[in-house]
């Protein structure tokens, strides 16, 4: 398991975006459309850590059993 800052990055900068693009829509009179993308975003983001959890799962496998 190689930690890659870029994923910080990506992380981070997809909820900039969000941010954005929930001021912009919520500017325009359009809440309920700025908080699917806040929605959508945050299921994003849960996805790709979801993988990293795993990944941080399968390394204390295979310290701890020896595999």
């Amino acid at each position: 398991m190689q930690f890659e800052i870029e994923t910080i990055f990506q992380i981070a900068g997809i909820g900039i975006i969000l941010a954005m693009i929930h001021t912009i829509l919520k500017q325009m009179g359009k809440e309920d459309v700025a908080h699917w993308v806040i929605v959508i975003g945050f299921v994003v983001i849960l996805y790709m850590v979801a993988f990293f959890v795993n990944d941080l799962f399968q390394e204390i496998q295979r310290v701890f059993l020896f595999q």
